[in-house]
């Protein structure tokens, strides 16, 4: 079938490349003119404008947004909707917040303009992995573009959950869990580097990734990462977060779900970004006042 990527970044170049793979015709931009250049060569056709992309496409059209989410994702969808007709497909496969696909559907609905909101999940390894994918939205779009999403997804990995929002919301959860996940990971990890055994992680994580409880593919990357770089020095502890972590924990609160596991690894997210953070300041501080407990200077020895 004939789609549209809009943003050829790591994961949209690569679904380009996945969909030609599979045979589709795809249309692509980009906001860099070099990036589209390159989707051409492997045989995409290429597309200099928004307008000049969707001129490109034959009805129903079908394109996929897979730009950052936030204010990339809300004028480029806008953009889409002055320039499309009834019956065609936009589809946003970023990390947008589920709130925001239930009113884009319901804005290009107004426009006749069919909606689907796209989770997607395989970062960087999905063109050899696959995209898994977690779709809401209008079901006569998914079923339209199912050949497509077929291609994406690897065996089993994609399937439809319900009306606008549900893929979105399916995916906020997903990575609320993969929060968790990483975290216990990284606390584990450091508990066996500073204990008095001189043991060599790659080796750890090889063994767990053959026949352990704690086997997974965020684990076969630890393994990848240990045989790159031991201890790690090439890095800062500096974790970012795109939202999705924060939403899971705000649906907790509306709901009324406890969810301590994930909250928890929000917070140390934000305190990885601290250098000296004023709380911890404020804790030295107060136990000094309250026991006499050394505490250390600042650029000095502690005292």
């Amino acid at each position: 079938m004939q789609i549209a990527i809009v943003g050829l970044g790591k994961m949209g170049g690569n679904m380009v490349k996945r969909l030609l793979g599979g045979g589709h015709q795809v249309v692509a931009w980009d906001r860099d003119p070099a990036v589209v250049e390159r989707v051409v060569k492997d045989g995409a056709t290429g597309a200099a404008s928004l307008a000049d992309l969707v001129s490109k496409l034959a009805a129903p059209r079908a394109v996929w947004v897979m730009v950052p989410a936030g204010d990339p994702t809300e004028g480029t969808i806008h953009e889409l909707s002055t320039l499309l007709s009834p019956d065609d497909i936009v589809i946003d496969g970023g990390n947008s917040n589920f709130k925001d696909s239930v009113r884009r559907a319901r804005e290009l609905g107004a426009r006749g303009i069919r909606f689907l909101d796209a989770g997607t999940s395989g970062g960087v390894w999905g063109l050899k992995e696959g995209f898994c994918l977690m779709v809401g939205g209008d079901r006569s779009a998914y079923d339209h573009v199912l050949p497509a999403l077929t291609t994406l997804a690897p065996k089993d990995g994609l399937d439809y959950f319900g009306p606008a929002g549900a893929g979105h919301y399916v995916k906020m959860v997903h990575n609320g869990i993969e929060y968790a996940m990483m975290q216990a990971y990284a606390e584990g990890f450091e508990l066996l580097e500073t204990c008095e055994y001189e043991l060599d992680l790659q080796k750890v994580t090889r063994v767990w990734n053959h026949g352990s409880v704690v086997r997974s593919w965020l684990c076969e990357l630890a393994e990848r990462v240990f045989s790159q770089d031991p201890a790690l020095g090439d890095l800062e502890g500096y974790v970012s977060d795109s939202g999705e972590g924060r939403w899971t924990v705000d649906e907790g609160v509306r709901l009324g779900v406890p969810l301590p596991t994930i909250a928890l690894s929000v917070f140390v997210r934000f305190a990885s970004r601290a250098k000296n953070a004023f709380g911890l300041r404020v804790l030295a501080a107060l136990r000094n006042e309250f026991g006499g407990h050394a505490v250390k200077k600042a650029g000095g020895d502690a005292t």
